[in-house]
């Protein structure tokens, strides 16, 4: 027998076939009576992914390019250019020579006024006294402001955050308010601190206010760990990318900032942007002044991968 098989409804329909009406059903006609517009709407927002992910990660990739290029592109320059011999064209020319960089260290028959090499082991000496400062007094303020709720708070996130004056200013309040240590080592360091120790609250606490402390902390303190333990050994290794992110901060800007050191640097040894200062502002040439900005630059970066890669090793509470 061949004849149709199936169970059939009170109308004499088949359960396939009702099954089918249904669908068709519930592809046109929804518990709001629209399904059709929601179908369009997943249409809609399929092409509004596929557009998104057309156009949208390659604009923004392409702006971040450009700015990337727009702001290194100098400084590969400058760093070209101080091995030219000749820089009176558009473009640098006659390569590769060192004189401008014995020039600027002050090797051999070359020199400006002194050899730079004790003036930039000053200059690294208190830019890093500086941030080690900043640390110690930058990280406990952040993490009160981030976790605490008390009395006159906001006067003190304010007066934490104050020092953001121009360094001129501050180095005449220094050396008017201690006149008798305003032009010595205490002075820089000092200052350096207190300059740039807004850099460091800020972000700091930023990281501070992205974690639940509260939590964090009651749950070390239930296992057994002292309050001093808590924060040193699970909450600060929590915020090590804000603290190194500010350590590089406060210390790149201390390293280079002229108008305190200026005010305040008793001139020997000449710190580093002292040094900056005669090599490029004193009639120096082009490729003189490429030479004094690429040191800069190579002695940052030297220390941004070093204060990284003692952030990664100094905040890890594993053991391999």
């Amino acid at each position: 027998m061949t004849g149709d098989t199936s169970p059939r409804a009170d109308d004499g329909s088949t359960a396939v076939e009702n099954a089918d009406t249904v669908a068709v059903a519930a592809s046109t006609t929804g518990s709001d009576g629209g399904s059709v517009t929601a179908a369009r709407n997943r249409r809609w927002s399929w092409a509004g992914r596929a557009l998104s992910t057309l156009f949208g990660r390659p604009i923004v990739t392409g702006i971040v390019a450009i700015v990337t290029a727009f702001l290194t592109v100098p400084v590969l320059v400058a760093f070209v250019s101080s091995f030219a011999e000749s820089g009176s064209g558009v473009l640098p020319t006659g390569f590769v020579t060192l004189d401008h960089w014995r020039q600027v260290l002050g090797f051999g028959e070359y020199g400006v006024r002194q050899n730079a090499i004790p003036g930039l082991t000053y200059s690294l000496l208190i830019a890093t006294g500086g941030m080690i400062l900043n640390v110690l007094v930058g990280v406990p303020i952040a993490y009160a402001l981030a976790r605490y709720d008390f009395y006159a708070r906001n006067w003190i996130n304010t007066f934490a955050i104050l020092p953001l004056v121009p360094g001129l200013i501050l180095g005449i309040a220094f050396i008017q308010t201690y006149p008798e240590h305003g032009r010595s080592s205490l002075g820089l360091l000092a200052g350096y601190c207190l300059l740039k120790s807004p850099y460091m609250v800020l972000t700091v606490q930023s990281s501070f206010q992205s974690m639940d402390l509260v939590r964090l902390e009651e749950s070390a303190r239930s296992l057994g760990a002292s309050w001093p333990r808590a924060v040193l050994t699970v909450i600060v290794p929590q915020a090590r990318r804000g603290i190194v992110a500010g350590a590089i901060i406060t210390w790149t800007l201390a390293a280079a900032e002229f108008n305190f050191t200026h005010k305040v640097a008793s001139g020997s040894p000449d710190p580093f942007a002292m040094f900056l200062y005669r090599n490029i502002a004193t009639n120096a040439s082009y490729l003189q002044s490429a030479a004094a900005v690429s040191v800069y630059f190579l002695i940052v970066v030297a220390a941004i991968v070093v204060l990284q890669l003692l952030g990664k090793r100094g905040f890890s509470t594993a053991h391999q």
